[in-house]
């Protein structure tokens, strides 16, 4: 599970200058961060929409698709990606940074740049957006954004009633733990859960939305228990 905000970010670094992008990546790996990379602007696109990242290094000169229209596309999709974007530049004028930022960058770095201020960004880049509501919740390929409610898997987007995004995100933050069935009851009824098996219903109805159209299930019973949400390689 990834959670927004933890130290070890995962990053995506779109920069065609291999130089410039090993520097990167080499400074940022060496003190635990995971990083990916993208030479070309399409490529990028396709990571950062298929990709759970914590923060984007986005060039603005990029082959394929130059970094402030992919940052536009980020921003309009549906729902819109709000992962933190740093965009590089080796352009300081106003008219470029206000160009950045209304394609919807969050920060802006011009080239050269030492690597400390450039973590330092990043750092300040994450924390902003765990601290509005951002926090990101993902166990494989199930995702729940905690600020607007979103919950995507495999990059579907699920639609769920109040309860059943209760239980999910309970679940998911006591991931690999599991939760008790008399947990779940208190959290959605507090001390007079109802007489019939209600939860029995609301797990059912999120194991279809979550479970049954794909192939891997994520949900699991632990008998006399109660629920987890688990990754198979880990039961």
């Amino acid at each position: 599970m990834s959670i927004t905000g933890r130290t070890g970010y995962r990053i995506l670094i779109i920069e065609d200058n291999s130089d410039i992008a090993a520097n990167m990546g080499d400074y940022l790996q060496d003190l635990g961060h995971s990083i990916d990379f993208a030479w070309d602007g399409i490529s990028g696109m396709h990571l950062a929409l298929t990709h759970d990242y914590d923060a984007i290094i986005l060039d603005v000169m990029l082959p394929g698709m130059d970094g402030l229209t992919l940052c536009r596309n980020l921003r309009n999709t549906d729902p819109p990606n709000r992962t933190p974007v740093l965009m590089l530049t080796a352009r300081d004028t106003l008219d470029d940074k206000l160009s950045g930022f209304d394609a919807g960058t969050d920060d802006y770095l011009v080239k050269p740049f030492a690597l400390q201020e450039l973590l330092a960004r990043i750092r300040a880049l994450v924390t902003r957006h765990t601290v509005s509501g951002e926090t990101i919740l993902q166990i494989g390929d199930l995702k729940l954004c905690k600020g607007p409610m979103i919950v995507e898997r495999a990059g579907h987007r699920i639609h769920l009633n109040r309860a059943c995004l209760r239980i999910l995100m309970c679940l998911m933050d006591a991931s690999p733990n599991v939760v008790t069935r008399q947990e779940l009851e208190t959290l959605l009824w507090g001390d007079e859960p109802p007489d019939s098996d209600a939860l029995r219903s609301h797990i059912y109805q999120l194991r279809s939305r979550i479970d049954k159209p794909f192939k891997t299930p994520l949900i699991h019973t632990v008998h006399g228990i109660g629920f987890q949400i688990k990754l198979p390689d880990d039961l």
